[in-house]
């Protein structure tokens, strides 16, 4: 069936952002175990709990369009989610950190362009409710990436005083 309006494009997109979630959902766990700083374990199990969330956020959405949360993959986050596993394997230490701050920021900004343009969408169909929901995942994706920022500001230094 081809996406020929807005109301399809938006639902398209809100798939590619349920699979996406549900994938970081899988990479998560294994990504804290490997984290080397105790600090990015916990900033990334926290991020689990909020994704968790975000995945049942996303499920009301669908209750109020009426629509099936299931059918698609997100290529786009497997092959992210495949390169941070790939990082992470090839690099260890503080390098494996700061190596998974960065992966870890690819997947929250890939989400970010996701949900923003969904939810412009949502509101473009007068849909505030969800535009709404999608807004509050929005903003949660856009705090975990600034706190990843910040441990980046430290993990890079230790990186690169362990790698000197």
């Amino acid at each position: 069936m081809p996406v020929d309006t807005v109301e399809k494009l938006l639902v398209e997109e809100l798939k590619d952002l349920y699979s996406a979630e549900n994938q970081i959902t899988k990479a998560l766990p294994k990504m804290a175990k490997n984290a080397n700083a105790a600090e990015l374990r916990t900033a990334l199990e926290t991020h689990l709990h909020q994704t968790e969330g975000q995945i049942k956020r996303l499920d009301r959405v669908f209750g109020i369009l009426g629509k099936s949360a299931t059918g698609k993959t997100c290529e786009g986050m497997k092959g992210l989610l495949e390169e941070g596993d790939r990082v992470m394997k090839e690099s260890e230490g503080d390098v494996r950190d700061a190596a998974m701050i960065s992966a870890a920021q690819k997947v929250e900004h890939y989400e970010m362009a996701g949900y923003g343009s969904a939810r412009a969408w949502a509101q473009q169909l007068g849909q505030a409710e969800i535009a709404d929901l999608l807004q509050q995942t929005l903003n949660e994706e856009g705090e975990t990436d600034h706190k990843l920022s910040q441990l980046a500001g430290k993990i890079n230094k230790s990186a690169h005083r362990h790698a000197a």
